[in-house]
């Protein structure tokens, strides 16, 4: 997908507040599941529903040395080559569709949520967290949390390169803001405390449902505009759906668990295998139907 060179940037959207400290021991939010770092935060969705939880609203959020303000004016001809610009763009796109979608098919006003770029560490409402566990969505602040050091993660490591997959990543977070707005997650925190026992199944089908929501936005993703009508893309190619599904098979359990050493072990999945995460995100990409995106049924 081509970022088209004459749509602008509302970077109101997205704060970059470097390093506010803090490790990943205390976090409890949706990540994107990663190893090595900070560690591995598979069973993060436990930690969330089992201890109810958060540790406070936005009164732990900390922009330590304040905030640097992100710049991406349209006369800079490459500014999409910064990721902070470029994530912006996906960032828009994504909330002007869900603006629009969401009351009209899930019956929920959509309320826009920034993204938080930080560096190493932060403090969020759902605890402290750093690199090691990736990109995140805190239920408890309404915030998105990426360090964009995750991208080379996500190439150099996993394998997963191309643009796109940023924008599959970003898009499964703000999957997971859907599931807070229209109820999902506080009624799957419900049934977890009620049935432990189905705590990992239940998690995995949260996040196979933001994979779908992933899907359905890069369906209709060519057709967003800026706040001005024009096209936040002049593209969407076949190359761009791969970079997503290369990216969703890249994070899914057993990958992980490969790459980690160890055996496959479907007992411990909280996110989903590779195929399962391929199969959803296609799943809405193929109808953009964000009410075929139902992996509880």
């Amino acid at each position: 997908m081509t970022l088209n060179e004459n749509a602008s940037v509302d970077t109101s959207q997205v704060r970059d507040v470097g390093s506010s400290g803090g490790g990943g021991g205390g976090l409890r939010g949706l990540p994107i599941p990663i190893g090595g770092g900070g560690g591995w935060i598979g069973l993060v969705v436990l930690l969330l529903v089992v201890g109810g939880g958060l540790l406070g609203g936005n009164a732990l959020f900390n922009g330590g040395g304040g905030e640097t303000p992100v710049d991406c004016p349209t006369s800079d001809a490459n500014r999409f080559d910064d990721a902070k610009c470029r994530d912006a763009a996906y960032i828009n796109s994504i909330q002007s569709f869900w603006a629009g979608a969401l009351p009209q098919t899930l019956g929920t006003q959509y309320q826009e949520v920034d993204t938080i770029y930080f560096d190493q560490s932060v403090q969020t409402g759902c605890g402290a967290a750093d690199s090691g566990v990736g990109p995140f969505y805190c239920p408890s602040d309404d915030l998105v949390y990426i360090d964009l050091a995750f991208w080379n993660e996500l190439v150099n490591r996993f394998g997963a390169s191309g643009e796109f997959a940023e924008a599959y990543v970003l898009a499964h977070e703000y999957g997971h803001h859907i599931q807070d707005l229209v109820g999902t997650e506080a009624d799957v925190r419900g049934q977890m405390e009620a049935n432990p026992a189905n705590q990992n199944e239940l998690s995995v089908k949260l996040e196979l449902q933001a994979d779908c929501y992933a899907g359905v936005w890069s369906n209709h993703a060519a057709a967003t505009k800026d706040e001005k009508g024009v096209p936040i893309f002049s593209s969407l190619t076949q190359q761009d759906i791969n970079e997503a599904l290369n990216a969703a098979a890249a994070v899914g359990d057993d990958a992980i668990q490969k790459k980690m050493g160890g055996s496959v072990d479907e007992s411990q999945f909280t996110h989903g295998s590779s195929a399962q995460r391929q199969q959803w995100f296609n799943q809405g990409f193929s109808g953009g139907d964000p009410k075929a995106c139902n992996t509880f049924g």
